[in-house]
C-alpha cells in the first residue's frame, strides 16, 4: 500500500514539472517563430528588391564613359573625364597597390563572394532599430557597384538601395574575376582635384606611372577614396599622412610587406615627390571663359541627380549663352570696356533670364591664369551686397505688407541703434530731413532704409526674401537693412522678379541631361509668387530713376528701358584704424544689380583680401561700367525687344504737391516744380486736393473715394491717372526715370503733369566723405 501512495505521488510530481517549464518553452518556441518569419521575410524582401534593381555593364564598371557639356544653342563647350585620364590595367597595376587597397577596404575579398554576409545582417539590424543610420556592405565590389550604378544623395540611402546593390555585387563577383573587380574599382574612385581613378592619381600628384611609385606614395593613393578632400596632401599633409600610415599599418596586419618596409615608408614625408600643382593645368581658351559657369554646372548636376559628370557619361545641355559668356570674359579681362586699377581687384558676375531664371552667363574672378574650378566668386555669400539689399528686404516688403506708396514720407535724420551708441550715418554723412520713399531708395539713404526695416518687421522682411530665394545662417538684425551676404546668382534671381512682374524662378543652369541608358532628364523652373504686381511694377519705378538720376547714373544705356541699384560697404573705424592701406574714403565692396524685361545682372566687385586693397571712389564705379557693357551688348546680340513694364492695375498713379504730408494731390494750376508723380496702391491712393492750388479753390471740397474721383471734372483727371491707361515708353530719351501713364481721356496738360519729376534728390552722387569724429560706419556707403 505504501508502494502504491509513492508511485502514485512521483506520477503527480512528474506531471507537474513541465506545467512549471511550459511558459519558457513557450517563449522560447515563440522567439523561434518569429526569428524564421523574420528570417523569411527578409528574404522575401530582399527577393523582391533585388527583381527590380538595374541592369549594371561592363561599361559602367569600367568607368571609361566622359561627360559633354553643351552651350544652349547644343555646341560642345567641354568634355569631363576625358582628357588627362590615364585607365590602369593589367601589368601597369602594380602588385603592392592591390595588396594596400585589399588589406585597408576589404581583407577578406578573394575569398567573399561580392558581399559578407555577417557584416549586412550587422547593417540591417542598425537599420532596424534605427541606432546609426543606415549602413551598407563595405566589399570593394559593393563599393564599386553604388560608385557605377547608384547616385550619391542622401535620399538614395534605402533598405531598398542596399539590397540591390548587395544583389548586383554577388551578379559582378560571378561575372568577372577578383583582379578585374579589382581593376574596375581603382580606376573607378574620386581622389580629389578632379582626379578619377589612380592611374590618373599618379600622374596628377607625381608625374610618373603607378609602376614607378614607391611603397609610400601607393599607400597614399590607396587610403585616399575614403575621404579624398581631407587626405589631399596639397591641403592637409598631416591627415594625408595619417591615412598613409594606417594604410601601411594595415599591409603589416595582412602579412603583405614586413614591420621594416613599413617604417621606412612612414619615414617619408608625404609631400615627397610631389608635382608643383600650378604646373598641372592647361587650359584651353573656351575652359577660361566658361571656367565658373561650369564648375557650377557639374555641382547642380551632383546636386539635383546624384549622378557623377565626370565618370557617367552624360550629355549635359546647359542654359549657356556663349556669345554674351565671351564678351563678359572680354569685359573683365581686358581694358578695351572697362578700365580697371590692377589684375587683383576681381568680380563675380551673374546674368539671368528675368522671365525664366535660365542662368546665361556666369565669372567667378578675372585674371585667374590656368586655375580650373578655383574660387567661384559668383556664388560665394561671404561679402556683403550694401545697399543692393534695400529694394529686397526694406522697401518692397513696406509697399507689399505696409501698402507704403512712392512717395511715403520717411525721416532722414539722425539715428542712433536703439540700445547702443552706435549713430548710423548716410554716405555723404548728412541728413536730408524727411523726404519720399522714392528719394530714399533712388539716392540710396541708410536712415530711412533702417527706419522702414523696423516698421516692417524683421519676422516679415525675412519671409518676404524667403520667397525669393535668398535665406540667410544667422537670424536678421536691423544693420542688415543696408547690407546682407548674398550672391551674385541669388540677387540676379531676386531683381529678376521685380522685372517679372512679382515672380520668381530660381535660378538654374541645366536644361537638360541625356543618359547613357537613353533617357532624359530634362529642369526648368517653376514661377512662384513672390510679390504683388503692384509691388514690383512700383520698386521697378523708383529703380529706374537710380540710373537716371540717382547713385547709378554710369550705367545708363540710351534708350533702354531698365532699372538697378547701387550697393558699396564701407570699413569700420577698427578696420582703418588696423590697417595702413586703407582710409576712409575707400569702399570693401561695390555692387550694381540691374535688369530689363528680359534678363537680370548682378555684379560684385572688390578685393580678396580687402584689408590690403580698398575701392577708391572712382573705383567703385566700375561694377556700373561691367553691367552697363553687359547689358547693352546682351541686349543688342540677342535682338530682344525694348519693351517698357506695364502698369498693372492695382497700381494707381497720381500728380503730388510736393511737401504735402500726408499725401494731396496737386490742382491743375500747380506749376511743374511743384508737381511730383508718384504711385500708390490701389484703395491707398491720396483723395484730398491741396488747398491752395485752382483745383481746391473751384471744387472746395474732398472727395471721399476713388470712384467719385474718376467720375468728377476733367480738371481732377489731370490730377490722378486712370489706372488703365498704358504706359508710354519714350524711344528718344536715353534714361527717362519713370513711366508715363497715358490715357486716350487725358488732356494734353495731365500729360505734361504726369512726366513732372521728383526733384527732392540730392545730386552728389557716391560722393564719399569721412566719417564725423568718433563715426563707426561700418556698412553701406551710397
Amino acid at each position: 500500500m505504501a508502494n502504491k501512495q509513492t508511485r502514485v505521488a512521483r506520477h503527480k510530481a512528474a506531471t507537474k514539472r513541465p506545467k512549471k517549464n511550459r511558459p519558457i518553452r513557450r517563449i522560447f518556441l515563440w522567439l523561434i517563430g518569429i526569428f524564421v518569419a523574420l528570417l523569411l521575410a527578409g528574404g522575401g524582401l530582399f527577393t523582391y528588391y533585388a527583381m527590380s534593381a538595374p541592369k549594371i555593364t561592363q561599361a559602367q564598371l569600367a568607368s571609361k564613359s566622359s561627360s559633354v557639356i553643351y552651350d544652349s544653342t547644343g555646341d560642345k563647350i567641354r568634355t569631363l573625364g576625358q582628357e588627362n585620364r590615364r585607365y590602369a590595367s593589367g601589368n601597369s597595376i602594380p602588385q603592392t597597390l592591390k595588396d594596400a587597397i585589399v588589406s585597408t577596404e576589404d581583407r577578406r575579398f578573394y575569398s567573399n563572394f561580392g558581399i559578407d554576409p555577417v557584416r549586412i545582417l550587422g547593417a540591417a539590424f542598425s537599420n532596424v532599430s534605427g541606432r546609426t543610420g543606415l549602413q551598407g556592405g563595405s566589399t570593394l565590389t559593393q563599393q564599386l557597384v553604388k560608385l557605377a550604378v547608384f547616385s550619391t544623395k542622401q535620399s538614395d540611402q534605402t533598405l531598398k538601395r542596399k539590397a540591390q546593390e548587395a544583389w548586383l555585387a554577388i551578379k559582378v563577383d560571378r561575372a568577372y574575376s577578383k583582379d578585374q573587380i579589382l581593376e574596375f574599382y581603382l580606376n573607378k574612385v574620386y581622389l580629389a582635384n578632379g582626379v578619377y581613378g589612380m592611374g590618373t592619381a599618379a600622374h596628377y600628384y607625381y608625374g610618373k606611372p603607378l609602376k614607378q611609385l614607391s611603397l609610400a606614395q601607393l599607400a597614399l593613393i590607396a587610403g585616399m577614396p575614403q575621404a579624398p578632400n581631407t587626405y589631399d596632401p596639397y591641403v592637409n599633409p598631416k591627415a594625408a599622412t595619417s591615412r598613409r600610415n594606417l594604410v601601411l599599418q594595415a599591409m603589416v596586419d595582412n602579412k603583405k610587406i614586413s614591420s621594416e618596409q613599413a617604417q621606412t615608408a612612414k619615414a617619408e614625408p608625404v609631400t615627397a615627390g610631389l608635382v608643383d600643382q600650378h604646373q598641372q593645368k592647361n587650359n584651353s581658351d573656351t575652359d577660361s571663359v566658361t571656367d565658373a559657369y561650369v564648375s557650377q554646372v557639374v555641382a547642380e548636376v551632383k546636386k539635383k541627380t546624384g549622378l557623377n559628370p565626370y565618370t557617367d557619361g552624360l550629355k549635359i545641355h546647359t542654359n549657356l549663352n556663349m556669345k554674351i559668356q565671351r564678351r563678359l570674359y572680354d569685359i573683365v579681362n581686358t581694358n578695351n570696356y572697362v578700365n580697371f586699377p590692377d589684375n587683383l581687384l576681381q568680380t563675380g558676375v551673374t546674368m539671368t533670364d528675368t522671365k525664366t531664371g535660365k542662368v546665361l552667363a556666369m565669372i567667378g574672378g578675372r585674371k585667374t591664369g590656368d586655375v580650373q574650378f578655383g574660387l567661384n566668386r559668383a556664388v560665394q555669400t561671404s561679402r556683403s551686397n550694401g545697399s543692393t539689399i534695400k529694394p529686397l528686404l526694406d522697401y518692397a516688403p513696406a509697399i507689399e505688407y505696409l501698402n507704403y506708396s512712392t512717395y511715403q514720407q520717411l525721416d532722414d535724420t539722425k539715428y542712433v541703434y536703439a540700445g547702443t551708441s552706435t549713430q548710423l550715418y548716410d554716405w555723404d554723412f548728412k541728413y536730408m530731413g524727411r523726404i519720399s520713399l522714392r528719394t530714399a531708395l533712388a539716392q540710396s539713404r541708410n536712415v530711412p532704409a533702417v527706419r522702414t526695416l523696423d516698421k516692417v518687421g524683421i519676422d516679415r522682411a525675412t519671409k518676404f526674401v524667403k520667397g525669393l530665394g535668398i535665406t540667410f545662417p544667422r537670424p536678421l538684425e536691423l544693420q542688415n537693412a543696408i547690407g546682407a551676404d548674398i550672391s551674385s546668382l541669388d540677387e540676379a534671381a531676386a531683381y529678376a522678379a521685380f522685372g517679372n512682374g512679382g515672380t520668381y524662378n530660381k535660378p538654374y543652369l541645366i536644361n537638360k541631361i541625356d543618359k547613357p541608358d537613353g533617357t532624359t532628364e530634362s529642369f526648368e523652373s517653376q514661377g512662384a509668387r513672390a510679390m504683388k504686381a503692384s509691388t514690383a511694377y512700383m520698386i521697378t519705378d523708383v529703380l529706374k530713376d537710380t540710373i537716371s538720376k540717382g547713385t547709378g547714373t554710369n550705367a545708363q544705356i540710351s534708350g533702354l528701358h531698365q532699372a538697378g541699384k547701387t550697393g558699396t560697404t564701407n570699413y569700420s573705424t577698427e578696420e582703418l584704424e588696423n590697417s595702413q592701406s586703407i582710409s576712409s574714403n575707400m569702399a570693401k565692396d561695390s555692387w550694381f544689380s540691374g535688369y530689363t524685361p528680359h534678363y537680370s545682372i548682378s555684379v560684385w566687385t572688390g578685393y580678396d583680401q580687402p584689408q590690403k586693397h580698398g575701392l577708391t571712389s572712382s573705383e567703385q564705379q566700375i561694377a556700373g561700367s561691367i553691367y552697363r557693357e553687359l547689358m547693352q551688348y546682351a541686349t543688342t546680340a540677342t535682338n530682344v525687344s525694348n519693351k517698357n513694364w506695364h502698369k498693372p492695375s492695382s497700381v494707381v498713379a497720381a500728380n503730388i504737391l510736393k511737401g504735402s504730408n500726408p499725401a494731396e494731390l496737386a490742382g491743375s494750376g500747380a506749376s511743374s516744380n511743384q508737381v511730383t508723380r508718384e504711385l500708390f496702391v490701389r484703395g491707398y491712393q491720396p483723395t484730398k486736393i491741396a488747398s491752395g492750388t485752382t483745383s481746391s479753390r473751384r471744387n472746395n471740397r474732398q472727395v471721399s473715394s476713388q470712384n467719385s474721383l474718376e467720375s468728377s471734372s476733367s480738371d481732377f483727371s489731370s490730377m490722378l491717372s486712370d489706372s488703365s491707361s498704358a504706359d508710354s515708353a519714350s524711344s528718344s530719351q536715353a534714361s527717362q526715370s519713370t513711366t508715363t501713364d497715358q490715357a486716350s481721356s487725358q488732356s494734353s496738360n495731365t500729360q505734361n503733369n504726369n512726366q513732372a519729376q521728383d526733384q527732392n534728390t540730392s545730386n552728389n552722387n557716391n560722393q564719399t566723405s569721412t566719417p564725423p569724429s568718433g563715426g563707426n560706419q561700418s556698412t553701406d556707403s551710397d
